[in-house]
């Protein structure tokens, strides 16, 4: 949750403009976001070592003809997806689609293929032998894309706790978006996953994901 708030804090700041530059011009130097930004060379060299530390943008090595080399930096897959995006609208739609597929078989099965491809993505990144490990490893990672999770180690088993949807519009359209997302649960820990308390029922101000 802490590593949400370090990022959600990073772009709601002056980096920004930054890296909204970048998304609209590409690789730049440092003299360029200097005279785009109106702000010094040493000013933007600190924004991009402290945007570089959260993989937000990377920096890659411009050979010139005459002189030493010098630097671009441009935004990763990460910073891009951190930046301006329509994915919300795309997926809304998307799973209208999915739904409204007469055959339930046909939609079941469309559903796990989904979440098998998303605990794909998100596979190679989750570390840890034990439940627990793996759990705050998929917290991070979800920390990471601003979805604050936390992990409660007041029970017997740990219980992966959403602070705040990650699908917010979809699952209040459809609660269908629910079931994906205990599967990928399921996928990344290596356990069935249960949700016991969803923030939709209005009984609790987040939702819980327990294992058997």
């Amino acid at each position: 949750m802490e590593a949400a708030r370090a990022m959600h804090s990073v772009i709601e700041s002056s980096d920004a403009a930054l890296l909204d530059l970048m998304r609209q011009r590409g690789s730049l130097g440092v003299a360029e976001l200097a005279a785009a930004m109106q702000v010094t060379a040493t000013a933007v060299r600190q924004r991009l070592a402290r945007l570089m530390g959260n993989g937000l943008i990377e920096r890659d090595v411009a050979k010139a003809m005459r002189g030493r080399p010098s630097h671009r930096y441009s935004l990763t897959e990460k910073g891009l997806r951190n930046t301006g995006s329509n994915f919300a609208d795309l997926a809304i739609a998307l799973w209208k689609e999915v739904r409204q597929i007469k055959d339930p078989e046909i939609r079941t099965g469309l559903m796990q293929r989904l979440a098998q491809s998303m605990a794909g993505m998100y596979g190679g990144q989750i570390r840890g032998d034990t439940l627990e490990e793996r759990m705050a490893s998929v917290s991070r990672l979800l920390g990471e894309r601003n979805i604050p999770f936390a992990v409660d180690r007041s029970g017997q088993l740990p219980v992966l706790t959403a602070l705040a949807c990650p699908y917010p519009e979809l699952a209040e359209q459809d609660r269908g978006i629910c079931s994906v997302e205990k599967l990928v649960f399921s996928e990344l820990l290596g356990e069935k996953v249960r949700l016991t308390e969803c923030r939709l029922d209005g009984a609790s101000n987040c939702c819980r994901f327990e294992t058997n």
